[in-house]
């Protein structure tokens, strides 16, 4: 089985003090909730695509201790880069892939395959009034590139069905569609999926359901209840 979840937030070596976290039911020990609904989800055969925030740690020594959880759960890891993943530096993906073989897989200007299909993906970007309009119109290019080169990297091994994923929503609250929804229809993507989106206020943000021939699902953790969505 291929399945989804985002935004673990794992922070055992880094004080970590966000206001969701330390007042909404949703996030109360969720550590352990995400662990529990991990090992009732998914088997050693399964493989599962972990869509960004996955450690508040700056570099990989603060990182350890929260790797060492997320490795010790079944099953194949695909992990994506969100705003939170600090260690992660989008230009040295490959290393980090040579350092992590056989542990985690990073998603990141390439791709991997669930037998037939390609996932592709990167961090994407979502206006949410924070930056101003030209870093944002920047961001948004450069992520729109990145999904771009996952999408060729793909085609160039000869796959033709896709499956993207993104931290991320595609849209904001008041887009209707972006660079990245248009992206996913130019290749044929079969479904997008992507996190970010905290607190029931907020899990209505962006495309969920079905918006022109591609499914669309929101995977936060705090969102599926901690329990791995399943993607196929």
């Amino acid at each position: 089985m291929l399945y989804a979840i985002g935004d673990p937030h794992l922070h055992f070596s880094v004080p970590l003090s966000l206001p969701m976290e330390t007042s909404s039911p949703l996030w109360r020990d969720h550590e352990e909730r995400f662990r529990q609904g991990w090992l009732h989800t998914v088997t050693e055969e399964d493989t599962v695509v972990v869509c960004g925030d996955i450690s508040f740690g700056r570099n990989e020594t603060q990182c350890r201790r929260d790797f060492a959880f997320l490795a010790a759960l079944p099953g194949r890891k695909i992990l994506l880069r969100g705003n939170h993943d600090n260690y992660w530096d989008a230009k040295k993906t490959e290393k980090l892939n040579e350092r992590w073989k056989g542990t985690f897989s990073f998603l990141q200007n390439n791709h991997f395959s669930y037998g037939s299909v390609a996932l592709v993906g990167t961090k994407g970007y979502a206006w949410e009034g924070k930056d101003p309009p030209e870093h944002a119109e920047m961001l948004v290019a450069r992520e729109a590139e990145r999904l771009e080169l996952s999408f060729q990297s793909a085609a160039r091994e000869g796959f033709s069905r896709f499956i993207v994923f993104l931290h991320f929503p595609p849209t904001n609250y008041i887009q209707r569609t972006s660079v990245f929804c248009r992206m996913a229809e130019k290749w044929g993507a079969e479904q997008v999926i992507y996190a970010h989106c905290h607190g029931r206020q907020r899990f209505d943000d962006s495309i969920r359901g079905m918006y022109k021939g591609i499914r669309y699902t929101l995977v936060s953790g705090d969102c599926l209840n901690w329990r791995p969505f399943r993607v196929l």
